[in-house]
């Protein structure tokens, strides 16, 4: 029933979002009725979503687990250093054309969305230098194979 309810209620903002988008115009009301579509579409969407993706509902574990499972580090090879520097690399160049190109307000926006990739670059340098056992050769099948392997 609250599935429905979210669909519906989705449905109808989505509809508001194509309504308003019709009536746009160069004019104060049309400013408002593009901010009311951009809002509608975006509620209309997230309601639709929550109503067509199923809720896992929770499960109760089988078996209370009394061991941990201890993780031993893998050997890390130069693979991580070569992704780890080449995404600092191409983050850098992005965010130098950003703010060569666009400004200093593009290459802010753009250094917040590049936040992920330099994060998980500098884990990968960060993993080899601290890893007890390194291996200094590239290995390049498994470096472009896109499976993962342990």
């Amino acid at each position: 029933m609250t599935r429905a309810i979210l669909i519906t209620l989705g449905l109808l903002l989505v509809a508001v979002a194509f309504i308003s988008g019709a009536q746009v115009a160069d004019t104060r009301e049309g400013l408002i009725a593009e901010v009311v579509s951009l809002f509608a579409g975006l509620g209309g969407v997230i309601l639709l979503l929550s109503g067509l993706v199923p809720r896992r509902r929770p499960q109760r574990p089988t078996a209370v687990r009394t061991e941990r499972s201890s993780h031993v580090p893998a050997r890390r090879n130069a693979n991580d250093l070569v992704l780890g520097g080449a995404g600092i690399v191409i983050a850098a160049a992005l965010f130098a054309g950003l703010a060569l190109s666009g400004g200093w307000l593009w290459a802010g926006l753009g250094g917040l969305l590049l936040v992920p990739m330099v994060a998980g670059s500098v884990y990968l340098l960060v993993a080899f230098s601290r890893a007890k056992e390194r291996d200094w050769t590239v290995d390049l099948p498994r470096l472009f194979s896109l499976r993962a392997r342990d």
